[in-house]
């Protein structure tokens, strides 16, 4: 049995000392020799390990190099690697360009791939260029290396734009769209901002040319909160133009007649640019008539000689003209033209104040309103005529120095006054429109230029009127009579009552004092009431004591009741009435009656006093405080 197959237990047996004394010779002789390989052994020389497995050589089946060399030679090869880490900015050169893609190397074991478009800021990019890239990621998982311009360019701008501004450096930038008010400019990878205003120095018409262009600008402006960035093309060149002007305005002289050509067109005015340096015409130096708006006149880019009015040195202003250059139309105004004559012309323009008509072109005259018509009546020129009007006028006044002149339409027709004494003589009677009110009294026009003035006591007989708006409205006709005419100052006295009789004199009988008359209660006012006799048209005035009823009450507003005329005076048509006499008078009446009976039942008494019984002397008592009282209610 060998020792491998040795049971523990038995090997334990063996190795006791009674268990070697038993063994066999042929046991022993084993166990000797056994003892001496294992003494052999111990004596042998010990041998070398063998070499490391080159599976290289076993897998591509030639022989390499020792892993020494080859430890040598990948040492030497990354020495010459540019060692960089994800996320930073470092330099490359462009190697290689396609029609899409710019192929950088950086010095790492692999060049990177970045899409044209990163470039399009420079569109003058070529193989051997410097440009700064950022490491996206060293390895993706093509174990391609990943490279952006933009990120770098994005990272590094606001330090570039910082500078550029703090040294009012020049830069170039690419304009990627238009947006409201201006354009969107890519400088340095940011989008940055350029007012309309800041692309040239003249207007911009058409602010699609400029999309897609690359252009230098000058950082003019910067929101570090907002992260906003505004430039300046303008900015450029106007430091050069300043120049310009100022030597161009320096050679400049009153009245030098200039070509220019027209630069932009406002409501105001025409700016015209005159080679560097721009001047205006003011709308009412464009042409001697009148004009509602410059492009009347002049259109853009339009090539015109202006002379020059004035200018400024200091504010470098010019202030030009354009119908300067003509003569003045008063000049072609004909000689034979004098005041009075009639001629014609067409309405340029109205104000509520009057019209100008134009004669001739360039030259106007004024219609005051009140010359339009005869009428006194505050009125607008609107009334009478409109812009466009071809009228006829009288000249009133001609002033060729001064060069004005009023006109006068009215003076076309004969003046109503010249026989007012005729047409309207005093007493006469006429019917007439109301035109306006006044507090004291009504404006009546009896025809064109004929007005006349109502009082406002000459309006009723009977009714008392605060104000005329409560007697009669505008546009009412009225029947008036003439009460007198001032012909010197135009003024016509009218009365609208007096073309009625007076109801005091037709009713005088029926009104007497004593009278009793129905009437309606118009209103209450503090001192009584105030009531109208509906069948004779008078009003009348009834007292505070005089509005009490018979049971003690008032009468009230639209009540209907009898009155007794207490005062009547026709001169100052005054009428005074009372309800209150009404039952008082029948009361004393009925007390006087009862009187008599009283007296008489006294005197049956005393004649039977010797027949008197206590109860009549009981009844005479009582008769004579009833007597008592009656005549302390009538006193």
């Amino acid at each position: 049995m060998s020792d491998e197959n040795k049971n523990p237990a038995e090997e334990e047996i063996q190795n006791t000392p009674e268990a070697t004394q038993e063994a066999t010779p042929a046991a022993a002789e084993e166990a000797k020799t056994e003892e001496v390989k294992e003494e052999a052994v111990a004596e042998a020389p010990a041998q070398e390990e063998p070499a490391e497995f080159d599976w290289e050589e076993f897998e591509y089946g030639i022989a390499t190099k020792g892993k020494a060399q080859r430890e040598e030679l990948t040492k030497l090869y990354e020495e010459t690697l540019t060692s960089i880490n994800e996320h930073t900015i470092t330099e490359g050169t462009v190697i290689n360009m396609t029609d899409r893609e710019a192929i950088v190397d950086i010095g790492y074991k692999s060049e990177g791939v970045i899409s044209l478009n990163e470039f399009r800021y420079n569109p003058d990019l070529k193989t051997g260029d410097k440009v700064e890239v950022l490491v996206d990621k060293q390895e993706d998982k093509e174990g391609q290396l990943v490279l952006s311009h933009r990120k770098a360019r994005s990272i590094k701008a606001w330090d570039r734009v910082n500078e550029a501004h703090d040294s009012e450096e020049v830069v170039k930038g690419y304009i990627k769209c238009r947006t409201k008010g201006g354009m969107i400019v890519d400088v340095f990878g940011i989008e940055a901002f350029l007012p309309g205003s800041q692309i040239d120095v003249k207007p911009i018409r058409d602010y699609d040319a400029y999309v897609d262009k690359n252009m230098e600008f000058k950082i003019v402006k910067i929101n570090h909160e907002f992260k906003n960035v505004v430039v300046s093309h303008k900015a450029l060149i106007e430091a050069d133009l300043e120049e310009q002007k100022r030597e161009i305005i320096g050679k400049l002289e009153k009245g030098q007649v200039l070509e220019g050509v027209v630069k932009n067109i406002t409501s105001y005015g025409v700016f015209i640019d005159l080679g560097g340096v721009d001047g205006l015409v003011h709308i009412t130096d464009l042409s001697w008539s009148r004009i509602n708006h410059p492009s009347e006149v002049v259109e853009l880019d339009q090539a015109l000689n202006v002379v020059i009015l004035d200018f400024d040195e200091d504010k470098t202003r010019i202030q030009l003209g354009l119908k300067q250059l003509e003569a003045h139309p008063w000049d072609n105004l004909p000689e034979e033209l004098a005041e009075g004559d009639k001629i014609n012309g067409k309405v340029v323009v109205l104000a509520d104040y009057g019209a100008f008509i134009e004669i001739i072109p360039g030259v106007e005259g004024l219609i005051h309103v009140s010359e339009m018509s005869w009428s006194t009546h505050l009125r607008s020129a609107q009334d009478f005529m409109k812009v466009g009007d071809e009228v006829e006028a009288v000249v009133l006044t001609l002033d060729r120095d001064e060069r004005k002149m009023s006109l006068g339409i009215k003076q076309l027709s004969t003046d109503p006054w010249t026989d007012i004494t005729t047409k309207y003589p005093i007493g006469s009677k006429h019917e007439g429109a109301v035109r306006n009110f006044t507090n004291f009294g009504v404006f009546v026009e009896l025809e064109e230029g004929i007005d006349g003035l109502i009082h406002i006591s000459d309006l009723s007989w009977t009714k008392k009127i605060k104000h005329p708006s409560e007697f009669t409205s505008v546009g009412n006709k009225l029947q008036v009579v003439v009460l007198d005419i001032d012909v010197e100052n135009r003024r016509l006295s009218l009365g609208h009552k007096q073309a009625e009789d007076n109801p005091f004199e037709t009713y005088a009988t029926l009104l007497e004092e004593g009278s009793v008359v129905e009437g309606k209660v118009l209103r209450k006012v503090d001192k009584g009431a105030e009531i109208v006799f509906e069948n004779l048209g008078v009003e009348a005035f009834v007292p505070s004591r005089h509005m009490v009823k018979e049971d003690g009450s008032e009468i009230e507003a639209d009540e209907r009741i009898d009155f007794k005329i207490i005062e009547f005076n026709a001169d100052g048509r005054r009428v005074v009435a009372s309800h209150t006499e009404l039952h008082k008078k029948l009361k004393a009446e009925k007390a006087k009656v009862e009187k008599t009976k009283a007296t008489k039942a006294v005197n049956v008494i005393n004649s039977n006093v010797e027949r008197s019984t206590l109860g009549d002397l009981d009844a005479l008592s009582k008769l004579k405080e009833q007597m008592e009282g009656d005549e302390k209610e009538e006193n």
